[in-house]
């Protein structure tokens, strides 16, 4: 057992769970395997500019053969990790509180093969809410999204954005998730609705990030099953001993 930030592991953070790799099981047929990216929108406005962006990379993914899904979070509080530990003393693998977003989103994961968060720029960083979730997301169900590509995306109207930008990278780095890049940091410019489409290069980039989103999860499930590396067991060590 071990820990991180003070709270209880029960499991070694380097496994994949039995349940992800049955369910990758039943995903494949012979030699096809159907793959879906999840989309999360950390953005309170439906059809804001940070949906223009997410909808953008969702299409060409889509031209690709790849089904997506893009969740809206909504305008609706997402309560933060209070590090009760108990997701992984009881082994729920899920969140204990059940009344926001965060355990439905548990749920989308299971049929993921990669993940794209996109948010607007809130004083620099992502919005609040958006960072709760993935907190408590990668927390209570890690091996959800364990060695699955990722990236983020970041809509801003001036400033800030690669701060918020990294900011959103970090947790996937954490969890053994390949980043996707594109030609630039995945960025759009854009206020008011509808403005992000405006921004041709912003667009483009959106689009190269899917692209090589999807050459990057055909070339992951290039024969059936998902081939990731092997890990070895997590070796902790903290700094005040």
């Amino acid at each position: 057992m071990a820990t991180v930030g003070g709270l209880l592991l029960t499991t070694p953070l380097a496994n994949i769970s039995a349940e992800t790799k049955e369910k990758s099981n039943k995903k494949s047929t012979n030699d096809s395997y159907h793959m879906k990216v999840l989309l999360i929108n950390g953005s309170p406005r439906k059809n804001g500019n940070t949906f223009t962006a997410l909808s953008e990379a969702s299409k060409t993914l889509e031209k690709h053969g790849i089904e997506t899904e893009i969740v809206q979070i909504g305008a609706k509080p997402i309560r933060g990790c209070i590090a009760c530990g108990q997701c992984h003393s009881k082994g729920l693998g899920r969140c204990v509180f059940d009344d926001d977003l965060c355990n439905r989103i548990v749920e989308k994961l299971d049929d993921a093969d990669a993940l794209i968060v996109g948010s607007p720029v809130y004083y620099g960083q992502p919005n609040g809410t958006v960072l709760s979730l993935i907190q408590r997301l990668f927390y209570c169900a890690g091996d959800k999204v364990r060695n699955k590509p990722a990236a983020a995306v970041c809509v801003c109207r001036r400033g800030g954005a690669t701060a918020a930008f990294q900011t959103l990278n970090m947790p996937f780095q954490m969890m053994n998730m390949p980043v996707v890049t594109s030609q630039y940091w995945n960025i759009v410019y854009g206020q008011t609705e509808g403005q992000a489409a405006l921004d041709t290069e912003g667009m483009q980039t959106m689009r190269t990030m899917a692209d090589n989103m999807a050459w990057l999860l055909k070339k992951i499930h290039a024969n059936g099953q998902p081939d990731y590396p092997e890990r070895e067991a997590t070796q902790w060590m903290n700094f005040v001993r």
